[in-house]
């Protein structure tokens, strides 16, 4: 039973993850930002950097998470885009 279990708890964990979308726009007043989830899911690796209760909606996800966690990302890592007109596109 309990491996019963185990098995379809990973299978929904690994659905989950194959069922977000490859890319992602948000419009925004100054730009409509394209977010490359399956690039970002390849070149980070661990899901938890940005979904910090595993794979899913990212609660409190908005205009002010987004900058303080992806730009802060890309200027940490340095890499990827910093300024606003690299992110948001009209």
């Amino acid at each position: 039973m309990n491996k019963l279990i185990a098995t379809l708890a990973l299978t929904l964990i690994a659905a989950g993850s194959a069922l977000a979308a490859d890319t992602m726009t948000f419009p925004a007043k100054n730009g409509t930002v394209t977010f490359e989830h399956k690039l970002h899911q390849q070149r980070v690796g661990d899901c938890k950097t940005c979904h910090e209760k595993g794979p899913g909606k990212i609660e409190g996800f908005g205009k002010e998470w987004a900058h303080k966690t992806c730009k802060g990302c890309h200027e940490q890592k340095k890499a990827g885009p910093t300024k606003c007109g690299e992110c948001h596109k009209k």
